[in-house]
C-alpha cells in the first residue's frame, strides 16, 4: 500500500512539475492577437452600452495611444507621441532593474484605460481575468507578471489623468440642442425622434489638428424649395436613388450602416439593436489588416494608435459643421414637400446632415492605413458578419472609404455635397496626420 502511494505521489509530481509553455517563444503575431482582442473587447463593451459614434472615437484614441506609448518603451526605432498630441506628456519610464512583458503590459493597459469610459466595466473585468488566466498558462514568471501588471496601471493613470483635461466633463453639463425655427434646419427624425447627440463636440480638446475648424468643409448649397435650385436637385437625386436602388446597392447601404442603437418598429412595438460603430468599423478593420500582416504587437499598436487619434479629430472637425449648417435631412424634406410616404433605406441618424460622417472618418482612415500598409492592399472585410451582413472584398483603403462614403446616399440619408465635400474633409485631416504625426525615427 505504501509503494502504491509514493508511485502516486510521483506520478503527481510528474505531471505538475511539467514545464510550461516558453512564453516567449510566442509568435509576433500571437502575442498581436492579445492586443486585437483586447481592443475588441472595448469595441463590444462600447456596443453593448450604445456609445454613439464621437464617444466611441475618444474612447478608443485614449485606449490606442496607451497600447502605443506602452510597447514603444524598449524599442528605439518607434517615436513617442507625447508631445505630437495635445497635452500628452511621457509616460513613466521602465525600472531599469526590472523585467516585463510589453505586451502583457498593453494589454492591461488598453483594459483598464477602456473601463473608466464604458458603463459595463465588469465585462471588461470578466474578459481580463480569462486572458490573464491563459497569459500566465503560456508560461510568464510571476515576477515579470506583476511588473508588467504594474506598469500597465502606471500606463493607465497616465493616460486617464490625460483624458481627464480634454473637456469631456464639461460637455457633458451642457444645454442640449435647441432645434433651428424656420425652414431648411434639421429637426428629429421617425421613428425614435431622438434629441441631438452631441451638440457640443467641437468644443472637446483636439488630439493633434489645430481647432475644430482648422478643416472647415466649404459651406453647403442653400436650403430651397425652388425646384429649379441646386438644393432641390440633390434631394432629388436622393428621392430618385432609394427609389431605384439595385440589390447590391442596397447591400452596401446596409453592410455601411453601423447604427449603434437603430430602434426598429413592428406594429405597436418598438425594439432596439445595437451595432458597431463607423469607427468601430475601421478600428476592426485594422485588426483584420494587422492580422493579414503578421504585424507584430507594436505595429498593430501603431496601426490603431494612429488611426484613433485621426478619427477622433475627423469627428470633431465634422461635428464642428454639422451644428453650424444644421442642414436638413433628405428624410424631413422629401416627406414634407415632396412625398409624404417616401422612406430611406436606412434609419437616419439623429444629427444634422452635413458633413456626411461616414465620408470623413472613412476617408481620414483610408489616408492613415494606406501610409501604413500600401497603396494596393487588399483585404476582406468581415466585420458585419456578427451583425448578419455578408464579408465584402476591397482593393485598397481608398476603395473601401469610397464605398462607406457612397453608402450614405444609396441609404438615402445624406445629399451628395455632404458625401464629395466630407471626402475632401476627411482627407485633409489625414494627409495632416500622415505627414506630422511621426511614430519611427
Amino acid at each position: 500500500m505504501k509503494r502504491l502511494s509514493l508511485l502516486a505521489i510521483l506520478m503527481m509530481l510528474t505531471v505538475s512539475s511539467k514545464p510550461p509553455v516558453n512564453y516567449k517563444k510566442l509568435s509576433a503575431s500571437e502575442e498581436a492577437d492579445y492586443l486585437h482582442r483586447a481592443v475588441k473587447q472595448v469595441t463590444d463593451v462600447m456596443v453593448y452600452d450604445i456609445y454613439s459614434p464621437p464617444v466611441t472615437s475618444r474612447t478608443y484614441a485614449y485606449v490606442s495611444v496607451a497600447a502605443y506609448e506602452t510597447l514603444i518603451q524598449d524599442n528605439k526605432k518607434y517615436v513617442s507621441m507625447a508631445g505630437q498630441l495635445h497635452g500628452l506628456e511621457a509616460l513613466p519610464s521602465l525600472d531599469k532593474d526590472k523585467k516585463y512583458d510589453l505586451t502583457l503590459a498593453a494589454v492591461h493597459a488598453v483594459l483598464t484605460t477602456g473601463k473608466a469610459f464604458v458603463i459595463s466595466e465588469e465585462r471588461i473585468d470578466t474578459f481580463e481575468k480569462e486572458l490573464l488566466e491563459e497569459i500566465k498558462e503560456n508560461g510568464i514568471p510571476q515576477k515579470i507578471f506583476d511588473n508588467s501588471i504594474a506598469y500597465g496601471d502606471m500606463v493607465a493613470k497616465h493616460v486617464l489623468q490625460w483624458s481627464a483635461k480634454d473637456k469631456y466633463s464639461q460637455i457633458r453639463s451642457m444645454p442640449d440642442y435647441s432645434v433651428k425655427s424656420g425652414e431648411g434646419y434639421w429637426k428629429p427624425t421617425p421613428p425614435a425622434y431622438m434629441k441631438a447627440i452631441e451638440p457640443n463636440w467641437n468644443k472637446l480638446r483636439t488630439f493633434m489638428i489645430d481647432s475644430a475648424e482648422q478643416f472647415k468643409p466649404v459651406a453647403p448649397p442653400a436650403f430651397s424649395r425652388d425646384s429649379t435650385s441646386l438644393f432641390y436637385k440633390d434631394v432629388i437625386d436622393v428621392y430618385e436613388q432609394v427609389k431605384n436602388n439595385t440589390p447590391e446597392e442596397n447591400e452596401i447601404a446596409n453592410f455601411w450602416d453601423c447604427n449603434p442603437f437603430k430602434m426598429n418598429v413592428r406594429g405597436h412595438v418598438m425594439f432596439a439593436t445595437k451595432k458597431i460603430s463607423p469607427n468601430g468599423h475601421w478600428m476592426n478593420i485594422t485588426s483584420l489588416v494587422c492580422k493579414k500582416a503578421k504585424a507584430s504587437a507594436i505595429e498593430s499598436a501603431e496601426a490603431y494608435a494612429s488611426l484613433a487619434v485621426t478619427l477622433a479629430d475627423c469627428f470633431i472637425s465634422c461635428w464642428d459643421e454639422k451644428y453650424r449648417s444644421s442642414v436638413i435631412r433628405p428624410e424631413t424634406y422629401i416627406n414634407q414637400y415632396i412625398d409624404p410616404n417616401w422612406l430611406p433605406v436606412l434609419q437616419t441618424p439623429p444629427f444634422p446632415e452635413y458633413t456626411s460622417g461616414h465620408s470623413v472618418v472613412s476617408s481620414g482612415a483610408a489616408i492613415i492605413l494606406t501610409k501604413l500598409f500600401g497603396e494596393n492592399f487588399e483585404f476582406a472585410d468581415s466585420t458585419e458578419e456578427e451583425f448578419g451582413l455578408p464579408t465584402r472584398h476591397f482593393k485598397s483603403f481608398r476603395d473601401a472609404a469610397n464605398e462607406a462614403a457612397i453608402s450614405r446616399f444609396y441609404g438615402g440619408i445624406h445629399y451628395m455635397p455632404a458625401i464629395a465635400n466630407g471626402q475632401d474633409e476627411g482627407f485633409a485631416i489625414g494627409e495632416y496626420y500622415a505627414t506630422k504625426l511621426k511614430t519611427r525615427r
